[in-house]
């Protein structure tokens, strides 16, 4: 039966656990059971619970969403189902259920099944770096294209909610116009996209003949096509990711030869830089620019990635953008698939500037901090005056910046629970009353006092965990149960009331009277009794986060007990507590960091990878270094295995 064991006897028990379940099928030996006894309640048309089990139709679905299927074992090993008032189940069918269940998920993490990841449109972030490398050109995506939803993982770059919209397809072919505009205005940029003059006539053309029988170099530049073709197979395999195919070429060129046709009026170099500039355009509303594609041979099972798919992911996990030539060469050479070449690329790519992007793309919306550089108000201005958007920013800035730091300087996550410093520019500084910093950018500052520390500490969180009166305990809580230590408190029921907002009330009680007495009701306090002490912890930071030592005219009791009996007192305390639990952190950010390189959600079928991740952070003093190794060379990072849905084109 899976349970839950310590990560390290869980791999040495891998190869045992399925010992004796080779023949075991889902459709042959569960799949009928539930279609007698459980399918008629749990089905589409009404699924009792919201559980719908005749959706699981084959083996590979049930793998797929393991998760899902420990909690039905889990339903029917302690005879919750089914229900009292259906017919209980035969000691054979219970029997079959359990072990057929058991054994095919055993199975299924014995074989390193690396889940399915759908093609992916390039993100907000990830079309703006990629733009930046390839072109020079620093393009404001963000803000231009409609903006998009975050995935089940909580990132911006999970393919189900990267979607294209009539509207978004406009904006992408308009973004084109603007990108290549703006190249084509500026020489030095231009001259790197296109390193000669084509000018086939009078001297230049003389030239070129004579320098070609010396120079392949100069082979074919009085020819327009074949002089088209030089760029194109530069810059369109670059902004393609790999090689161009035949056809992919062919079609270039052709486009090149219409409009160099449409423009006989135009005198060369003019008139060929305006056809390479149609081009360009092209390959940058093209779904092989705009989407990350991964090839899917006719292939069964897993199988590993190409070497260029290899380079495209690990270039848009540590540095938001396409591939350098170095990840190009190697790709080349099929070197990216030998544990020591990625490795050493891993560490190449967190020395090299480009992984502040990750850092600060993967903070801030690991840390929900979004909001912050939203136009729109956080907080009520009257109450909290000077809280604007610069500051914000500057909030905003401070967490991707700590990350980095934490990534590549101090080389240990868990200064993100805890820290006695954080990077503060001189307005942050004075922000939260620190003395002695004069500086106008970004640096590391100690701290004369433990009033602050890691992500924790952080205005930023402070701020977005807050409502615009008020901070909120019960967010603060959920936000630390989530980011922090991986736990997902269940939804309130429809039927509970919200906190009152009744100024008097809140001067008179205080914020923790009012919560207690919110907590009294049973359908409440399992959850706040969770939530609420660790939200309390915090509430030394008013909804700005700066420090206070008074909520109203009530002093603030930031004293509290966690669910399993940890007494402590203030945000210093807690964040002692938090740091003892390491193998939850640990697993936390495996999971969170693991989701946003692969751009999915995290499967059952990955936990024999976040296990050895889970590790790799555990026995290394939460080193990010080898982690990242480790999760580079991962099976769900190198290995793919193809939808096993049917596809209607």
């Amino acid at each position: 039966m899976i349970k839950k064991i310590s990560p390290v006897i869980f791999l040495l028990l891998l190869p045992y656990l399925s010992q004796g379940k080779d023949t075991l099928s889902y459709e042959t030996h569960v799949r009928p059971i539930l279609e007698k006894k459980c399918i008629k309640c749990h089905n589409t048309n009404s699924p009792k619970g919201g559980v719908n089990i005749d959706n699981y139709k084959e083996q590979a679905r049930v793998i797929e969403n393991g998760a899902f299927w420990l909690k039905v074992m889990d339903q029917i090993e302690t005879r919750a189902m089914p229900p009292k008032t259906e017919p209980a189940l035969s000691m054979k069918d219970y029997t079959d259920l359990i072990e057929g269940i058991d054994g095919i998920l055993q199975k299924s993490l014995e074989k390193k099944t690396p889940g399915h990841v759908i093609i992916r449109r390039l993100s907000h972030a990830e079309y703006h770096y990629t733009v930046l490398d390839l072109f020079g050109v620093s393009f404001d995506a963000k803000n231009y294209f409609p903006s998009d939803g975050s995935g089940g993982g909580g990132f911006d770059n999970q393919g189900k909610t990267l979607f294209f919209t009539p509207l978004k397809l406009e904006r992408y072919y308009d973004a084109a116009e603007i990108i290549v505009d703006s190249l084509y205005s500026d020489d030095d940029r231009w001259e790197q996209i296109v390193p000669f003059t084509f000018n086939p006539t009078g001297l230049t053309g003389i030239k070129n003949w004579i320098l070609s029988f010396f120079s392949t170099k100069y082979k074919g530049l009085n020819d327009p096509q074949i002089a088209a073709e030089r760029v194109i197979n530069q810059v369109g395999s670059k902004a393609y990711r790999r090689f161009l195919k035949g056809e992919e070429k062919g079609r270039l060129l052709e486009l090149f030869g219409q409009v160099y046709a449409e423009n006989e009026n135009l005198s060369n170099p003019s008139r060929f830089n305006t056809s390479i500039a149609q081009v360009l355009k092209g390959i940058l509303v093209s779904p092989n620019f705009l989407y990350k594609i991964e090839e899917e041979p006719d292939k069964e099972g897993p199988y590993p990635l190409s070497h260029f798919e290899v380079a495209s992911r690990m270039s848009y996990f540590l540095w938001c953008s396409a591939p350098d030539q170095e990840l190009y060469d190697l790709a080349y050479k099929g070197l990216l698939q030998d544990s020591s070449v990625l490795a050493g690329q891993v560490k190449r790519m967190l020395a090299d500037p480009k992984s502040k992007r990750f850092a600060e793309n993967f903070a801030s919306q690991w840390l929900g901090i979004e909001k912050l550089i939203d136009p729109q108000p956080m907080v009520e201005e009257s109450l909290y005056p000077g809280f604007d958007l610069e500051l914000r920013t500057a909030l905003y800035k401070e967490a991707g910046e700590f990350f980095y730091y934490a990534l590549t300087k101090s080389k240990n996550f868990l200064d993100l629970v805890n820290s006695d410093y954080s990077i503060l520019n001189r307005k942050l500084a004075k922000f939260y009353n620190i003395e002695g910093v004069e500086h106008d950018d970004f640096r590391k500052v100690t701290f004369a006092d433990n009033k602050r520390g890691g992500v924790l500490g952080m205005g930023s969180v402070l701020a977005s965990t807050s409502i615009s009166t008020r901070t909120s305990p019960v967010l603060r809580g959920k936000w630390v149960m989530e980011q922090i230590l991986g736990i997902s408190p269940p939804p309130p029921p429809p039927e509970v009331s919200a906190l009152t907002e009744d100024p008097s009330i809140h001067e008179e009680l205080g914020l923790r009277k009012i919560l207690e007495l919110h907590r009294s009701s049973p359908e409440c306090q399992s959850c706040h009794e969770k939530m609420d002490p660790l939200g309390l912890g915090l509430e030394n930071y008013d909804p700005t986060g700066q420090w206070r030592e008074t909520y109203e005219k009530v002093a603030v009791d930031a004293s509290g007990v966690t669910s399993e009996g940890e007494r402590f007192n203030g945000p210093y305390e807690l964040r002692m507590i938090l740091m003892q639990k390491e193998e939850r952190i640990a697993r936390n950010l495996s999971t969170k960091i693991l989701s946003y390189a692969l751009g999915r959600s995290i499967l059952f079928t990955d936990e024999p990878a976040l296990v050895k991740l889970e590790n790799a952070l555990l026995e290394n003093n939460f080193n990010p270094e080898p982690f990242m190794i480790e999760l580079v060379n991962s099976y769900p990072f190198l290995l793919k295995i193809n939808d096993f849905e049917k596809k209607s084109i």
